[in-house]
């Protein structure tokens, strides 16, 4: 299987567990090495983000003032954050992923923002997805995963709320509202 970098996985509806259900998860690294992705689509400020994590708190007031909402990346290290961005915005810790999207895990991203020398969009996550070696194309396989490609506009506009059910459609999935896990 080729590279899935830059690319969105979107969760079938029988994954229903409280991290990947309903979820759009961007992938950042895939090689024969394993896969890394960021669930770009379930805030923070959403109750069913809030009651799987009631005890998070976001508690640096230079974060909250120039980025929110934050999001929840995924379930490993919870307590690093990473901020997805347009490739407008380059430090030496940057990585670009394509020409459209690059991922910075630094403060000093945060200082550009606050600064307004930062990129023009961005999204930041707390923890990432991850998966060893074989293990996400045997997710695919199982038919766990559907993915494609993804625009600036649909990572980082609209309504997070309604972006797995438009992601499910795309692909001629029609989904009845309210089923298969967190929204």
């Amino acid at each position: 299987m080729s590279s899935m970098k830059g690319h969105i996985l979107i969760s079938m509806p029988h994954m229903t567990d409280l991290y990947f259900g309903r979820a759009l998860v961007f992938i950042c690294e895939h090689d024969e090495e394993g896969a890394m992705g960021l669930i770009i689509n379930k805030s923070f400020e959403d109750e069913s983000v809030k009651q799987t994590f009631p005890t998070l708190i976001i508690d640096d007031e230079d974060i909250n003032q120039v980025i929110s909402p934050m999001y929840f990346g995924g379930p490993v290290s919870l307590e690093r954050g990473f901020l997805l961005h347009s490739p407008d915005f380059n430090s030496d810790e940057t990585l670009q992923i394509n020409n459209e999207f690059s991922l910075t895990s630094n403060s000093a991203v945060i200082d550009a923002i606050k600064a307004g020398d930062g990129p023009l969009q961005f999204k930041m996550m707390l923890g990432y997805a991850g998966w060893g070696a074989g293990q996400l194309e045997r997710e695919i396989e199982n038919g766990d995963w559907l993915f494609q490609e993804v625009t600036p506009e649909f990572v980082f506009e609209g309504n997070e709320a309604e972006k797995w059910l438009f992601a499910t459609q795309s692909f001629g999935i029609n989904i009845a509202p309210g089923t298969g896990g967190l929204a």
